[in-house]
């Protein structure tokens, strides 16, 4: 259940007022009013890890069964297994063993949903051939757009799964577009599009008229189309005209296009996904001469040093010949249910969705129960916010994705975006009425064409620290962060009844040295204490698979793993959040329990001179009838003593917590982290939380940097 906020304080009010300010004085009070309850979750559903792609060569190492039972002793439950196809512009054979749509192992392949004698233990990646961007937040520094390439043989494509040949919409409500990136504001008069098949018959190109990048800063400025920018009867070839009289001074340009030729060669007439959308084998742009000549500014290069494009969607054609094993190995299915990693419980799956076709998604989810294997969810595709994927188009082949899902299955649990790490709103360029959030276009496009009820969870990314912004005060932070997360997609229009899951999460996007101080433990534990007091209703932990130290923020050696491993994938030291984890799951909670787990208010009042919460709590009412308090100590220097009470709000009734009292400590007492200076380090000492009984415990001392759970009943 989603929480009021007005509610939680108007109950800490009341605690407030029930105790007085002389008795509130460094003290924890939970409020234990069954009307001020927060939320409820299961932790064999909620506390969940994520499984990604892993380097080539580490997969049969990694799921070997001494490593998955070492893995597991964290205690996280459920398992979600990721998608990284996507981020790369690659299409996923998620089976090896399939049909490709034309002769010759090319066009779209479609993965068999027959098992075969043989286990599927390992999938790859297809980089696509007809991509149009050279760099986006997921594709890193790898592979190049066709735009911009200088091969007069390739091109960029659409998705032919955006036109009305599959929609059943006018084109004109789901324009494709590709940007350029001058790098500086350079004088353009003139541009030369070298249209392939199909071409685009109206089209308007544009400049960007803000100061920022409008990439990442979509709201800062507006598209603006030349003086003769717009094109109504567009005939394709090379289509060389002249934008404006005099030059115009601009560093981004877009070309937006609303209708297409649906014309193709011949020869694959046969397959109406080559003969919608639209087709650009190269862009040029500059000047014009009056004697006509052409003075290009575009850096063509098939490499990182193109001048770099960008675009609205993939067509997800290509060929066997563009495998590329070496970028990771996409654990296959059957190994990954096999290995005992998912404890037996249902799991969360990806469908590829950017970059694929209905039919392939229904054979993935045809195959899993064809094997007998439990999913929980099925995740629609993966992070199309850093892809630049407009809400609308998401929406689109969301629609289309579900529809032959759920004609296969009705039952299955069907959700997405799959934002990437956000602590704001996800912006998109605005549309005619100047909104420019991402999330309410998404929802009320599915909820225009009545599919809102397809949305069975809404799913999202959390690495709250920019990357080489990580200090200690950034600990202060997570709970505003989380729950003003929470409460943006409230704002947005998500319906309250819509689940809210963190299907990746950790510090930060890249690594460092942070990750294995007892810090991150202490981010862990306050993050997910914040999340299920905020209303989130699941959570995943990333990344439940050892790996090696590598060099990461201004190279600062760090691991996203639970575990160190070496270079040869042999198992080190148990980190930080490793036994963060066990203090959260066998600690905080009860240990693999199915049964509901109730949230409730706390308030605290130890701060620092700047106000900032040093003593943050999270109490539970568990299922076996005891009360535990997840309490994070988050001053660095100094232990704090604090008074636990327990009063319920509504019945003025003051209660306390009584002996025998299970106490759990993790700190610099049990584990301190010391870097080499080589890119590695070691813990020392690397022990488990302490665990002790007390009688009673009306006060407790919180050591410097801690986390420190209480268990025991309320009279």
């Amino acid at each position: 259940m989603k929480p009021i906020p007005t509610l939680v304080r108007l109950a800490v009010a009341s605690v407030a007022a029930l105790l007085g300010p002389a008795v509130l004085a460094q003290e924890v009070v939970v409020d234990t009013a069954p009307a001020h309850q927060l939320n409820a979750f299961r932790p064999t559903e909620a506390l969940g890890a994520a499984m990604d792609r892993l380097p080539a060569g580490a997969t049969d190492k990694l799921l070997a069964r001494p490593v998955v039972d070492r893995v597991l002793e964290a205690g996280w439950q459920t398992v979600t297994y990721r998608q990284n196809t996507e981020l790369h512009a690659e299409a996923w054979h998620w089976n090896p063993q399939g049909t490709w749509s034309a002769p010759g192992q090319k066009g779209y392949f479609v993965g068999a949903a027959t098992p075969g004698a043989e286990m599927i233990r390992h999938s790859d990646g297809y980089p696509l051939p007809r991509r149009g961007v050279t760099r986006d937040d997921g594709t890193d520094n790898s592979g190049y757009s066709r735009l911009t390439d200088g091969d007069p043989r390739s091109f960029w494509k659409s998705n032919p799964y955006l036109s009305h040949a599959f929609t059943g919409e006018d084109d004109a409500k789901l324009p494709q577009w590709v940007v350029l990136d001058l790098s500086i504001r350079q004088p353009i008069s003139a541009i030369r599009i070298e249209w392939a098949q199909p071409y685009a018959k109206r089209y308007v190109v544009q400049y960007w008229t803000g100061g920022d990048d409008p990439m990442h800063k979509p709201s800062a400025g507006v598209w603006k189309a030349f003086p003769f920018g717009q094109v109504d009867a567009g005939q394709g070839g090379v289509d060389t005209r002249r934008l404006a009289a005099q030059p115009v001074d601009v560093q981004w340009l877009r070309i937006s296009m609303s209708e297409s030729s649906n014309t193709c060669d011949a020869a694959l007439a046969g397959d109406v996904r080559n003969c919608v959308g639209y087709a650009i084998g190269e862009i040029s742009l500059g000047t014009q001469s009056p004697d006509g000549k052409f003075r290009d500014v575009i850096r063509h290069t098939p490499d990182q040093d193109q001048t770099a494009t960008y675009c609205s969607s993939v067509d997800p054609w290509h060929e066997a010949g563009d495998r590329d094993a070496s970028a990771g190995d996409q654990v296959g299915f059957d190994l990954f249910f096999r290995s005992g990693l998912t404890r037996g419980l249902p799991a969360m799956v990806p469908i590829a969705m950017l970059y694929n076709t209905p039919e392939d998604a229904v054979n993935e989810l045809r195959y899993l129960k064809a094997r007998g294997y439990p999913v929980s969810y099925v995740e629609m595709g993966e992070e199309p916010d850093g892809h630049y994927t407009t809400p609308e188009d998401y929406a689109a082949l969301y629609m289309q994705f579900a529809a032959a899902l759920h004609r296969y299955d009705p039952t299955l649990k069907l959700g997405g975006p799959i934002f990437t790490g956000q602590n704001e709103d996800p912006e998109t360029w605005p549309d005619a009425q100047g909104d420019a959030s991402w999330t309410h276009r998404f929802v009320e496009a599915l909820r225009r064409h009545g599919k809102l009820g397809e949305l069975a969870f809404f799913s999202f990314e959390h690495y709250p620290v920019d990357p080489g912004k990580m200090t200690w005060a950034s600990l202060y932070d997570e709970p505003h962060w989380v729950q003003h997360i929470l409460d943006v997609w409230t704002q947005d229009g998500l319906p309250p009844e819509v689940p809210r899951f963190i299907t990746e999460s950790n510090l930060s996007a890249v690594a460092s040295e942070a990750y294995m101080d007892v810090w991150s433990g202490l981010w862990l534990a306050d993050y997910v204490g914040a999340f299920f007091a905020g209303g989130g209703n699941a959570l995943y932990y990333f990344h439940i698979m050892p790996e090696p130290f590598s060099p990461g923020v201004h190279g600062s050696p760090g691991s996203f793993g639970l575990i160190a491993a070496d270079k040869d994938w042999r198992l080190g030291q148990p980190l930080a959040q490793f036994h963060a984890s066990r203090v959260i799951t066998q600690d905080w909670v009860m240990p693999g329990s199915k049964e509901l787990h109730r949230v409730f208010p706390a308030h605290t009042d130890v701060q620092d001179e700047a106000g900032h919460q040093l003593v943050t709590a999270y109490p539970l009412l568990r299922p076996d009838g005891q009360w535990s308090v997840m309490l994070i100590n988050k001053d660095q220097a100094n232990a704090e003593t604090v008074r636990l009470r327990f009063v319920d709000a509504v019945r003025g009734q003051a209660q306390r917590l009584v002996g025998p009292i299970h106490v759990a400590t993790f700190g610099r007492a049990q584990y301190q982290w010391h870097p080499d200076g080589q890119g590695g380090g070691r813990a020392d000492p690397d022990e488990p939380a302490q665990q002790r009984t007390l009688d009673a415990a009306e006060s407790v001392e919180l050591p410097a940097a801690s986390i420190v759970v209480l268990t025991g009943r309320v009279q």
